[in-house]
């Protein structure tokens, strides 16, 4: 790329190898598009190995971009403007076929350097993370080193516990492990011959357990090689979590089950700060339109096989794979047809037959070759296949119209928030709930949040919030505020998605059973003075006017 250097970027060179004090010229993309993100309602960040010369990063936060760019995880990048966690951008860049992933994260960094004027410096500052320490009596016992090392959730082919449920994980080369979660959805690992170092650095890699970012560090002074088992609770939500007696956390579990303990630390953490950048990027080249065409994506599947699922089969797997492959084992034909208009919105695509959510089926099928720079199949790209699909073997016909559902608005009550600092960044984060919280709490922090944007991550925080929430509150500025809710209580509301079937213009649902856990409606209003209000808005659907129960023949 024949472009002059726009921008510097600065390392500060105290303990770190300072990568702008080589005399060489940093490595560049050939040309770039970078723009904002569309707006979407499934904001996650999407990216992969660059493909026929192309390099992709789509809806990515300035925070992603500096995480890729200089391999920081996210807690780590500190400092910045409000933004840096909110806005999103698209780069695709042209590369090398021979370039590699370590040359490519170079570029991106000067690619920031040069769109965006971004400067940043590595220090280190102390974060906290856990320490894996002994008790008064460790419940471990010494392994003879006969068994194979390492820790391996315990897997099985036979039915369920009471109380307990069946999960598949699947990896990339489609291989399925199946592992029998127990009463209060407990995982249980097997570990042997292992050393604690061992056993507290493979901690946060485990299924389930929630202990932060950051690797946790053995402090136990416990030498030599154990064995034991362990189990604690997946944090699930939905109404297998609504009776919770059994639920153990992984903090319950080091303690009670081995007669350790994990404590929080402060520890010196090796951070980048961002110093400036800019919002807005300059602007793409002329010629970038020409250089980095689109790519046609595929209409429709080249080749599939579907057939009904074995009714005695309840397992269920969804996945799409490396060479443009999708599999579907058991799914109902309901499934389907959200992952065909790339909705999760039950209410968006309306006017299916009651039988859509007991018909299951297995698919198989394979995408089109759309050359060596085309995208990796995700949800957005497999859509218009899997609607052709249902076109063409479930005679599947529809339309698109207008009407009213029932959405909420965000409205104001008695405002109980904390007016924020404006130059600190805009974030609303998940948390583990406090000791003692009911079962199925989850705490949301948000930090300099608008009431806008606060409105707008209410979006499928529970099962009435289908539709966009507007901001009707009139409260202008950044806020701070904590809130604490449990999804199980909203599990148990009688009545259906859409504001409840019972409940009038304005109403909020509350929980049915006083088990002391607050829905989010009622912690919006309790805890921070605010309301969400329903109503009727009239928007548009997806009707199904047709669709046969079987499909056609293979």
């Amino acid at each position: 790329m024949q472009r002059a250097i726009m921008g510097t970027i600065l390392i500060s060179c105290a303990g770190w190898p300072a990568l702008s004090q080589s005399s060489e010229t940093p490595p560049r993309f050939e040309i770039a598009d970078v723009h904002v993100s569309a707006k979407t309602v499934n904001q996650f960040m999407r990216t992969g190995p660059a493909r026929g010369g192309r390099y992709e990063v789509k809806n990515a936060t300035m925070v992603d971009l500096i995480r890729i760019a200089y391999g920081f995880d996210p807690d780590k990048v500190l400092g910045g403007p409000s933004w840096l966690e909110m806005d999103r951008f698209d780069v695709l860049a042209k590369v090398a076929a021979d370039s590699t992933p370590e040359t490519q994260k170079l570029m991106l960094q000067s690619l920031l350097g040069d769109r965006f004027k971004l400067v940043v410096r590595k220090e280190t500052k102390p974060l906290p993370t856990y320490a894996l320490t002994a008790g008064k009596k460790p419940q471990l016992k010494e392994a003879d080193g006969t068994e194979e090392t390492g820790c391996r959730p315990r897997t099985t082919s036979g039915a369920p516990a009471d109380g307990g449920i069946r999960m598949m994980m699947s990896n990339s080369n489609g291989v399925t492990t199946t592992i029998n979660l127990g009463p209060g959805m407990t995982i249980q690992y097997m570990c042997r011959n292992m050393t604690m170092a061992a056993f507290a650095g493979g901690l946060r890699g485990m299924i389930g357990a929630s202990v932060g970012p950051n690797q946790v560090l053995d402090e136990t002074g416990l030498k030599g090689n154990w064995n034991f088992d362990i189990k604690w609770s997946m944090q699930f939500n939905g109404p297998m979590m609504a009776n919770m007696s059994d639920r153990i956390s992984i903090f319950e579990a080091v303690d009670k089950q081995l007669g350790l303990k994990l404590e929080e630390r402060q520890i010196p953490t090796p951070v980048i700060v961002v110093d400036s950048v800019n919002q807005k990027p300059s602007e793409n080249p002329p010629e970038v339109a020409e250089a980095l065409p689109p790519i046609p994506l595929p209409a429709e599947f080249e080749v599939a096989s579907v057939k009904a699922a074995d009714p005695s089969v309840r397992m269920t797997r969804y996945q799409m794979q490396p060479g443009g492959r999708l599999t579907a084992e058991g799914m109902p034909l309901r499934f389907l047809i959200s992952r065909a208009f790339n909705t999760n919105n039950n209410e968006q695509v309306t006017g299916m037959p009651n039988w859509v959510d007991t018909e299951r089926f297995d698919i198989i099928a394979k995408a089109p070759s759309a050359g060596p720079s085309a995208p990796a199949m995700d949800t957005e790209t497999a859509a218009p296949m899997m609607r052709a699909l249902l076109v063409d073997r479930f005679k599947m016909t529809y339309h698109t119209e207008e009407r009213p559902v029932s959405a909420y608005s965000l409205a104001s009550a008695k405002p109980k928030m904390k007016k924020a600092d404006p130059a600190s960044r805009t974030s609303c984060k998940g948390a583990n709930a406090p000791a003692g919280a009911p079962p199925g709490s989850q705490v949301l922090t948000c930090q300099n949040i608008t009431m806008a944007q606060f409105a707008d991550r209410l979006q499928n925080m529970a099962p009435e919030l289908s539709w966009p929430v507007l901001d009707a509150t009139g409260i202008e500025g950044g806020w701070d505020f904590t809130l604490i809710f449990s999804r199980n209580a909203g599990m148990m509301m009688g009545g259906g998605r859409g504001g409840d079937a019972g409940l009038g213009d304005g109403a909020t649902p509350s929980a049915s059973e006083p088990t002391g856990a607050l829905t989010l409606f009622e912690a919006v209003e309790k805890q921070l003075g605010l309301k969400l209000e329903m109503h009727k808005r009239p928007t548009p659907v997806i009707v199904i006017d047709h669709i046969e129960q079987k499909p056609t023949e293979n």
